[in-house]
């Protein structure tokens, strides 16, 4: 009886330790940044953002203009001003400098709306890829190494070139 009590406790521990290494997860790591610039949509996001900000980069350019302009006339003249309109081209030249830097932020809170709008569908992309490749070879986690200092990794958990495949790029 005590023997096949210890035949069944090792049997049970043995059941016990295959459970455990079965259990330890999977984790592997892709440079999610490189991955989106190997995308060939990257190229094209990029041009449509360049357009996008040269009109606000004109309109600024034209306004800075104006300021400069009317800044050199002001200290050209400002000696044979009466101080009324000292003071009023004065206040002008900072309505000109607030309306720059009211458009300049303005401008950069549209360029991120723009490049989240255009960048979306390229993340999502890569994303699902990302996570196809890591539901196929059974990863419960991958991690971007663009954003997280990986002190050890090794080759094999790099997902790089199973996404890469699954997305079609060389």
């Amino acid at each position: 009886m005590k023997k096949l009590f210890k035949v069944a406790l090792v049997a049970v521990g043995i059941l016990f330790a295959g459970n455990f290494a079965n259990a330890q997860t999977k984790i592997g790591h892709i440079n999610f940044n490189q991955l989106i610039d190997m995308m060939p949509e990257t190229k094209t996001v990029t041009a449509q953002m360049q357009a996008y900000q040269k009109t606000f980069i004109d309109q600024l350019t034209t306004m800075n203009n104006e300021y400069t302009t009317k800044g050199q006339e002001f200290q050209k003249s400002s000696a044979t001003m009466t101080d009324a309109i000292r003071t009023s081209k004065g206040q002008e030249l900072q309505d000109i400098q607030k309306r720059m830097q009211d458009y300049q932020n303005n401008a950069q809170q549209q360029v991120d709306a723009k490049r989240q709008e255009l960048g979306k569908p390229l993340i999502d992309k890569a994303t699902a890829a990302v996570n196809a490749v890591a539901k196929e070879k059974g990863y419960a986690y991958v991690l971007d190494s663009s954003q997280v200092s990986l002190l050890v990794s090794p080759d094999a958990d790099d997902l790089m070139a199973a996404v890469k495949l699954k997305l079609g790029l060389k």
